[in-house]
């Protein structure tokens, strides 16, 4: 076993493999950029070399500067995490040129099975099953249309380095194909320096389901069976299972062998997983070979109490794989959640801010339990645009899929983040679902359960409200001192009292009335409706609210942290965001100016798709940004003549910045 490893990634990768080294008693040593100088990965290991700047081409990209601080700080061996140098070739040569082990499978590996189109080449004479495409390498558009009206559309361009879901797109009418291939390639150039596509025949209602596979150098490989990752959204995943729902022991040996065979062919060690697209009949075609852990790698440890990031380092350093094919078992289902800064009602646009509140229910992390969190940020700390947006990883397990449900619902309404938008709510509607409940999976699960993702009326108002005022009163009763005139709990010496309270929540405004009556009972108004309304408070956050009376009484229990005048809620029923103004404050304040076109996030320009002098329409599509390795297009917000682009293509634009200006 290596004494010393260096971890050429960061955030929760990078802790993840720390924390296994540290218990196999293997020292680790960090890299990190200048944005991340107080990470928590730099804080995990037990040493740190600072790289470069806070973009990942001036610091996690910089591999050279990776194999001088290996071999400063004397390791034996560099594992690099996911993305970034994961799965590039160069790097994997120039650890063992350095004389350092690239914990990994060799250069030749990741070579063969980098390029989509050449790994469908190989995989074919393997006799793995293949979709019908176009993998070669005239990449000319023309030829490229006439493939497509080939094969018939609907098809799916990909791009044909990288993955992530970046550099692809679905396209379901001849109409649509050049502005998509355009599209297309431009995000592969940008994220993998390398415009190539191929084209695949798009799979009606097909389900994603991968196979993890571990080579050793003796030569042995085994599988540790399957993971479902058909949830997601823009082809990147969201909800990972494992077992997949459905799966027959016989079709599971034959992914399995499959797999295995893929990874044979090219002569693989180490970690991978091969990918496949199911039809919902069962039938499966090879999609690609990710040559690296993967992100849902978690599920698959908690079915086989494996560490896989232990049999990594154990395979590196030269011992065979620790468990033969027929020793591997499964125990019971496990579900992961990816909780990413993120807004899902603005197409997923990612998001960026500080984590001023990062509160996670009962869990282990970065090993085996009922409920784990694996995170490389924490409360305090920033996500930026640096880098990918995920904040953490959710994994629950149970005994069966209902259990794993149960505690996934559980965990998600324990879960709370605020400070910055995440899908920590869109997931747990996602995983209530009917489709997902049911076992009815498909790559476009989301879409189809659109109404139940996106048109639910969320936390009553009520409730949001009563909890807004319970925070209020448990703050001004912690003001209070033994001086009577400091008392703020409206007591009057005759009669009631009233108070108003002036709220915001998704942009309308909300007068509540709290009642107090002389023999101390308390009545809420909220949209007129008037009912009794007492609260018990445990601390500045936590409440028990008694909204009516008898029989018809609501006991809830709720959450809340305030960040200024804001005041975030969490309830079992959903969560909300509310702003408590104080009218005199606000005095004369004018309405923000609307119809402008803004952006909705920092990132970088792409194109413009109008340009001054244009008449435009509410809707259509007038500029492209890239944030987070991902394009976003940004539509008219009302009609109107272009008469000033504010920014050039190329420039980085911040969080809210006026793109052009219009008439």
């Amino acid at each position: 076993m290596f004494k010393k490893i260096l971890i050429a990634n960061r955030g929760e990768i990078a802790c993840r493999v720390a924390a296994t080294a540290r218990r196999l008693g293997v020292k680790t040593v960090a890299v990190y950029s200048e944005a991340d100088a107080r990470a928590k990965h730099v804080q995990a290991c037990d040493e740190a070399v600072l790289i470069g700047g806070p973009a990942p081409r001036d610091s996690y990209l910089q591999w050279q500067r990776i194999l001088d601080a290996a071999k400063a700080t004397g390791a034996e061996a560099v594992h690099p995490g996911y993305g970034f140098l994961s799965e590039n070739e160069e790097f994997a040569t120039a650890c063992k040129s350095a004389g350092l082990v690239f914990i990994g499978p060799p250069a030749s590996a990741i070579q063969a099975m980098g390029l989509k189109a050449e790994s469908k080449r190989l995989m074919e004479a393997a006799g793995v099953p293949l979709v019908p495409g176009y993998h070669g390498a005239d990449q000319d558009p023309a030829l490229l249309k006439r493939e497509a009206e080939r094969i018939g559309f609907p098809v799916l361009i990909k791009a044909s380095a990288g993955g992530g879901g970046k550099g692809m797109r679905a396209v379901l009418k001849a109409e649509e194909f050049d502005a998509a291939l355009a599209s297309c390639k431009r995000e592969a150039i940008s994220s993998f320096g390398d415009d190539a596509v191929l084209i695949e025949r798009y799979v009606q209602k097909p389900r994603h389901i991968e196979i993890q596979v571990f080579g050793d150098t003796q030569g042995d490989c085994v599988y540790l069976f399957e993971r479902d990752c058909s949830v997601q959204r823009r082809h990147q995943k969201v909800l990972e299972e494992a077992p997949a729902p459905g799966m027959t022991a016989e079709r599971r040996a034959e992914m399995g062998n499959a797999a295995v065979a893929a990874a044979k062919a090219v002569g693989y060690v180490g970690a991978g997983t091969v990918e496949f697209i199911c039809e919902q009949d069962g039938r499966f075609y090879f999609m690609e070979m990710n040559t690296r852990l993967q992100v849902e790698h978690p599920v698959t440890e908690a079915i086989t109490g494996q560490d896989l990031v232990e049999w990594q380092l154990r395979v590196a350093s030269g011992e065979p794989l620790p468990l033969k094919q027929d020793q591997l078992r499964m125990y019971g289902h496990a579900i992961e959640a990816r909780i990413c800064a993120e807004n899902p009602e603005a197409g997923f646009l990612p998001a960026t801010g500080r984590l001023s509140v990062a509160r996670w229910p009962a869990h282990v992390s970065f090993e085996r339990g009922a409920v784990r969190i694996d995170s490389g940020v924490g409360e305090g700390d920033a996500i930026s645009p640096f880098y990918d947006s995920m904040v953490a990883k959710l994994i629950v397990w149970g005994e069966d899929r209902a259990q794993a449900l149960a505690r996934l619902d559980a965990a998600l309404r324990d879960t709370h983040i605020v400070g910055l938008q995440t899908n920590v709510a869109f997931l747990r509607r996602c995983a209530a679902t009917d489709s997902f409940t049911n076992a009815d999976l498909d790559t476009g699960l989301i879409e189809r359960e659109r109404v139940a993702l996106f048109e639910q009326a969320g936390l009553p108002l009520t409730i949001a409200a009563a909890a807004v005022v319970a925070h209020t009163l448990a703050h001004e009763a912690s003001l209070q001192t033994s001086d009577p005139w400091s008392r703020r709990d409206g007591w009057r010496m005759y009669g009631a009292s009233a108070r108003r309270f002036d709220l915001e929540t998704g942009g309308a405004h909300h007068e509540v009335l709290l009642s107090r009556h002389h023999h101390g009972g308390m009545q809420l108004t909220v949209e007129g409706q008037a009912q009794a309304f007492a609260v018990n408070s445990s601390s500045l956050e936590s409440h028990e609210l008694l909204l009516g009376e008898g029989l018809a009484q609501q006991r809830v229990m709720v959450k809340t942290y305030a960040l200024g005048e804001q005041v975030a809620v969490f309830a079992p029923l959903g969560s909300a965001l509310l702003t408590e103004i104080d009218p005199i404050a606000h005095a004369g304040e004018g309405a923000a100016e609307a119809g402008r076109l803004t952006a909705p996030m920092p990132g970088k320009m792409v194109s413009f798709l109008a340009q001054p002098g244009d008449t435009v329409t509410k809707g259509q599509a007038l500029a492209v940004m890239e944030a987070m390795k991902m394009e976003h297009t940004i539509n008219a917000p009302r009609d109107g003549v272009v008469a000033e682009l504010l920014f050039a293509v190329g420039d980085q634009v911040g969080d809210g910045a006026e793109l052009l200006r219009m008439e």
